[in-house]
């Protein structure tokens, strides 16, 4: 028990000693400054909101426990000398901690003394990208970066479709670093910066300057216009542009959080007002909490409702939290404030001069404060104050605003986490991150004019130049596109394509045909394409556009944009063809020889089962081997027909039977289907039959001049240039294809686009496709990259097809081919050739049958000489047996019985049986006798 007392004992006095330390080692005051100009709006709301958070400090004792801040104001008046100045000041002060300044153009001079000195310089306002702790390790930002807002204002052009923007900036740093970090943030989303100009950043707003300015932003092409200056500047910027008209409808203005921050704190008269409607506004994203309305309810107490607070002032508030905090856990930690004088400014030979230079000195823990700023992470009146690993705020975030009446209405949020939504960004926070484009969503806009129509963004330039629309003169297919003659205009399919969608446009389109070619041949379509992006003359774009029979390929497709496809292409071949004639012996084509001799044995092995199932019982299956072996060859072969006479009466015979004439029902219906298609549809035959087998072989190849079936043979079939040879008009291509591969100057086939192909072949009847279409593209109007034209163009092409008024265009340029129709007649004609060759046997047949029917006769005759000669032997022997001879074969001769019995007949059979002059003499002998 004795030494438990004197362990407690031991220890109570440890800890007594050490809170002795504690407490010796925290000062009564630790002395920040403040930086800033007190006269701008943003920096009233600051000073009031430093003095809160100062009283709000010193009144917790559980934050510096009994240690007070006392803070000291300076005004920097905007200009970055008095601002160092007054850093230096502070520096005679022995402050640990500077918040400030809110101009970004002070904060880089000031930045310079914070790091030379070793203090941590905590800015609320100062949002310029480029301060960053590479170059100024002692800087914090308590706020959020314009790299965060430009991102913000970037989604919001791309969400809304535009491609081109003008920026309009106050030339200082804030103003140049901020517009270029959003022309990156552009980039990545394929949009751009079409003109930017910065502002004169004089203590003095020169209208004529600005004035001058927003002229040549009239004349611009591009009407959404991002102003990112600050309040004076601003109102001037917005004043003259009412002034000009630019702010009615079809403009857009985006602004940066200046103007909220002003409209947040000040109530501005309806004139100004007047002059913002319809504008979007960003603005630091606060969340709501209850400590942040119980300071505004406080905030409103304070002014009297003279002063709004706005988010920088949060962040000013904050910012006090955030250094108290610091000094907590710098005292905890054993920090002790001290410093060093600062000699290497030769502030001994300066004692005279009012800068006290050598009463400055170096903070020696000031590093050990920055560090635990740094690690901070708490919930201040702007939301979560914790530090990203490159000392950004963590969930940046900001309100999308509308100017509509009288102020603010809120339109979405925009968080780096996850986009533009209408939900607070609060809540997405709990749920995982999604950017898709179909999670980006926004509510409506009220724009200038006061119009819920989306402005298209761009109009075509008010400067007096028209658009110079590239076409090509072409030598062949200028059915596709041709010059008029002793005009400067242009015919064909592509033109009137062209044309027809302009007018669907809702606006007008000043443009000039500029031709493209010699004449002589056929131009270099992605030359022509080059130009629209790299062609200059006098610095004036060559081309804006290209129109005509450009295919849309890969290679085209990297330096410009294309509309939607107006016609549909790919590469083919063409070869020549000799056409397969059907032949005498065509009906033996249908089947292959073993399927003859399958088909023949199965014939004969059905009537053999059929014998053996029908002999026994079935009187038409029996009699002598010869006739048994007659009927059952003539009954299998009838079954063809379906003609046999010959009756089965036993169960299995007649199974086998029904099986048989349904295979044999097939078997006919294949056969005559097989057989109409050889003899009516049109063979043809080709030594080429696609890409592979000229891939495959070493013949010469046509293409056409211009084409890109050079490139795609060379570079993506792998076809050697030495085999190509260029052809530029439909005769040469006729003639190459006549010569053949192995005459100089011919081709063994063609490789061109479809449409062409289509017209070549209308008027050449000896010459066929063959193989399969290899590429799949479509030809297209081309336009710069990200030209708002393009889309109005395709959407404009889009329409021509669901009308009909496209396939129209096609049909008056296009004639369908003469060589078809032929091919058509001629297929459905059958001539004698394809059928000689059954009649050839048909014929052998009967030749044969009545040369063996009067063989028989004339064994006949032979056999049986007359009972009573003629007087004269030898007329006998010619005119008799020749009378004889005819007897013979008039002479009816009865059918061959089974077994030698007679079947019985009705007088009725004879009678049907008896030639008619005998049923004649019957019917007279029965009337006679009854």
């Amino acid at each position: 028990m004795n030494s438990f007392r004197v362990v407690c004992w031991v220890v109570w006095c440890l800890g007594f000693v050490g809170a002795a330390n504690v407490s010796s080692s925290r000062p009564a005051i630790v002395n920040i400054g403040a930086i800033f100009n007190l006269d701008s709006i943003l920096g009233k709301v600051a000073k009031i909101t430093l003095e809160e958070a100062v009283k709000d400090v010193n009144a917790d004792s559980s934050i510096l426990h009994g240690t007070k801040i006392v803070l000291t104001m300076q005004n920097s008046n905007y200009s970055g000398f008095l601002g160092m100045v007054q850093a230096l000041r502070f520096m005679e002060t022995d402050v640990v901690a500077i918040i400030g300044p809110q101009s970004s153009v002070v904060a880089h001079i000031i930045s310079h003394v914070a790091n030379e000195l070793r203090v941590p310089l905590l800015s609320f306002a100062a949002t310029d990208p480029t301060l960053t702790s590479l170059q100024f390790p002692f800087f914090v930002r308590t706020t959020q970066s314009d790299l965060y807002q430009m991102k913000a204002v970037a989604e919001i052009i791309d969400y809304y479709g535009w491609k081109e923007v003008i920026a309009i900036y106050v030339d200082d740093d804030y103003g140049r670093n901020g517009v270029a970090a959003l022309d990156d943030e552009l980039a990545a989303r394929r949009c751009r910066i079409s003109f930017k100009e910065g502002i004169n950043s004089g203590t003095e707003v020169n209208r004529g300057e600005i004035t001058s300015l927003l002229v040549k932003v009239a004349l611009m092409q591009s009407r959404v216009i991002v102003l990112h200056a600050q309040t004076d500047y601003g109102f001037m910027v917005f004043n003259v542009a009412r002034y000009l008209g630019m702010t009615n409808n079809g403009y857009v203005w985006i602004v940066t959080d200046w103007l909220s921050s002003l409209l947040d704190s000040a109530s501005l008269p309806s004139e100004t007002m007047d002059v913002l409607q319809g504008v979007l506004v960003l603005r630091q994203h606060t969340p709501d909490s209850d400590r942040k309305r119980g300071f505004v309810s406080r905030w409103n107490k304070l002014t009297g409702g003279s002063l709004g607070l706005h988010s920088y002032g949060l962040y000013a508030y904050d910012s006090v939290w955030l250094v108290a905090r610091a000094l907590d856990d710098f005292f905890s930690q054993g920090g002790v404030l001290s410093s060093t004088n600062y000699t290497s400014l030769g502030g001994g030979d300066d004692k005279g001069s009012d800068l006290n230079l050598d009463a400055m000195s170096i903070f020696d823990n000031g590093t050990l404060l920055l560090n635990n700023i740094l690690q901070s992470d708490f919930v201040g009146l702007s939301g979560r104050m914790k530090f990203e690993a490159d000392r950004s705020l963590v969930h940046p975030a900001y309100d999308v605003l509308n100017v509509v009446g009288s102020g603010l209405r809120r339109v979405g949020y925009w968080s780096n986490y996850s986009g533009l939504s209408i939900v607070s960004p609060e809540i997405l926070y709990a749920k995982p991150p999604n950017r898709s484009s179909a999670n980006q969503n926004l509510y409506s806009v009220i724009w200038p004019g006061e119009t819920f129509s989306k402005p298209r963004g761009w109009v075509f330039p008010n400067n007096g130049r028209q658009l110079r629309i590239g076409v090509p003169i072409r030598v062949s297919y200028r059915e596709f596109v041709s010059p008029v003659k002793g005009t400067e205009m242009f015919k064909g399919f592509c033109v009137d394509v062209f044309t027809a969608a302009l007018n669907l446009l809702p606006y007008a389109v000043p443009y000039q045909f500029v031709p493209f070619g010699d004449g002589h041949k056929n131009p270099s379509y992605t030359e022509l394409v080059r130009l629209i992006t790299t062609g200059y003359i006098f610095l004036v774009q060559y081309f804006d556009g290209a129109i005509g029979d450009i295919a849309i390929v890969t290679n085209r497709t990297r330096v410009v944009d294309f509309t939607q496809p107006y016609a549909a292409s790919g590469l083919v071949v063409v070869a020549p063809f000799t056409k397969i004639n059907s032949g005498g012996w065509a009906f033996l084509q249908p089947f292959t020889p073993l399927m003859w001799i399958v088909t023949a044995c199965f014939f004969l092995f059905i009537g053999i089962v059929i014998w053996i199932l029908e002999h026994r019982i079935n009187d038409e299956f029996r009699g002598p081997p010869r006739q048994q072996i007659i009927t059952l060859l003539w009954f299998s072969l009838s079954t063809l027909f379906f003609s046999h006479r010959e009756n089965t009466m036993s169960g299995l015979g007649r199974f086998v039977m029904l099986l048989w004439l349904f295979v044999v029902l097939i078997l006919t219906s294949s056969y005559t289907a097989s057989l109409t298609s050889i003899l009516t549809v049109q063979q043809l035959s080709s030594p080429i039959s696609g890409i592979d087998s000229l891939k495959a072989g070493d013949e010469p190849i046509g293409y056409q001049v211009g084409s890109f079936a050079e490139h795609y043979l060379t570079q993506d079939i792998g076809i050697s240039k030495s085999r190509l040879i260029a052809l530029g008009t439909p005769e040469e291509y006729a003639m190459a294809l006549k010569l053949g591969p192995k005459k100089r100057g011919g081709v063994a086939a063609i490789v061109d686009e479809r449409p062409y192909v289509e017209i070549f072949l209308s008027s050449q009847c000896t010459f066929r496709i063959v193989g399969q279409e290899f590429t799949r593209s479509g030809w297209g109007f081309a336009f710069p990259r990200d030209s708002p034209l393009a889309e109005d163009m395709s959407t404009a092409i889009l329409q021509l097809s669901e009308t009909g008024d496209l396939q129209r265009i096609h049909d008056k340029w296009m004639t369908r081919s003469s060589c078809l129709d032929n091919a058509e007649i001629d297929s459905d004609r059958l001539q004698l050739k394809s059928f000689w060759g059954l009649f050839l046997i048909c014929g052998i047949a009967c030749f044969v049958a009545l040369l063996l029917h009067f063989l028989q006769i004339m064994f006949q005759l032979w056999k049986s000489p007359p009972s009573e000669p003629p007087p004269s032997t030898t007329a006998w022997s010619i005119s008799g047996r020749f009378q004889r001879f005819l007897s013979l074969i008039d002479e009816k001769e009865d059918p061959p019985t089974s077994n030698g019995r007679k079947r019985e007949r009705s007088l009725e059979d004879q009678l049907v049986r008896q030639p008619k002059r005998v049923q004649l003499q019957l019917q007279t002998t029965n009337r006679n006798g009854t």
